[in-house]
């Protein structure tokens, strides 16, 4: 069980998704609330509603390092290390997920057409891990909003 646990049980027993639960754990790291956010990430709830598509758990991890990362506003730009760090944390998945499920899709993670808490929970906590290593590896504090 790692650090995040928890709260990943707390946010899945409120009928959060993966998705959602991976951004709201940084929102909640932050101390802030951002209900439309939230929402918009059940689009990518159960591969994007088609378990033959890429596991929620890595395209609401994308999410998130955009959320640090990426434009948010017309005077800004993103960072120019966003694509590097979304290479990083496809490549983690690939290699962790891919190797264990034999492939990064809802399909092949959880084949009985039905997400498995402790399965995918046990995989929110190891990819939102990997996450938090790739933001501080790239000098981004996750405990502060992004400027």
């Amino acid at each position: 069980m790692n650090e995040y646990a928890l709260d990943i049980m707390r946010l899945g027993g409120q009928g959060y998704c993966c998705a959602q639960i991976m951004l709201l754990l940084a929102l909640e790291m932050q101390g802030v609330e951002n209900p439309g956010l939230v929402r918009a990430m059940t689009g990518l709830c159960d591969g994007g509603g088609v378990r033959h598509c890429t596991c929620g758990i890595l395209t609401g991890g994308a999410c998130v390092l955009g959320y640090y990362a990426g434009k948010g506003r017309p005077d800004e730009q993103a960072h120019d290390v966003l694509p590097v760090m979304l290479e990083a944390l496809t490549d983690w998945f690939t290699e962790t997920v891919g190797n264990r499920f034999g492939g990064i899709t809802c399909e092949a993670i959880v084949p009985d057409d039905t997400p498995n808490p402790t399965v995918c929970g046990g995989m929110i906590g190891e990819c939102f891990e990997e996450i938090m290593r790739i933001l501080v590896d790239y000098g981004f504090d996750p405990s502060q909003e992004p400027a």
